[in-house]
């Protein structure tokens, strides 16, 4: 799938084999991160609905991750709500959609416009005022 990411530096925090179990809380905290860390501008974290992968990373202050799967949410989630990580079910997504949805992803920019900049101000307000609950 690397050609899909023409342009992109790909940091490859996943598996290539099945012989060991991972678990996506793992890849999750491993991924948001990477972005949280500046390694990486936006991620990828694939489970078997997406859902999973979409809770865990959303515990982690700063990560905005959704599950998608049609390409309007995978432009969407970035354009209006700075969406960093993009979540897949492996279950539920052949390569060819997954090709898409990453491909979009990857090309939308956050729209920054005043209300979505004001959403954003929120959630990192809801963020904050959780973490020191």
């Amino acid at each position: 799938m690397l050609e899909v990411l023409a342009g992109h530096e790909v940091v490859d925090l996943g598996t290539d084999t099945d012989a060991e179990r991972i678990d996506y809380p793992e890849k999750a905290r491993e991924i948001g991160e990477a972005v949280l860390g500046g390694e990486a501008e936006r991620g990828v974290l694939v489970c078997g609905s997406g859902v999973g992968a979409s809770v865990a990373a959303c515990k982690l202050p700063g990560i905005r991750a959704a599950v998608c799967h049609d390409v309007y949410s995978a432009h969407q989630g970035v354009e209006h709500d700075d969406m960093n990580v993009l979540c897949l079910g492996s279950e539920v997504v052949g390569p060819a959609l997954a090709r898409d949805l990453i491909t979009t992803f990857l090309a939308a920019r956050f729209d920054g416009g005043e209300r979505y900049l004001k959403r954003l101000k929120m959630i990192q307000d809801l963020e904050r005022a959780m973490s020191s609950a």
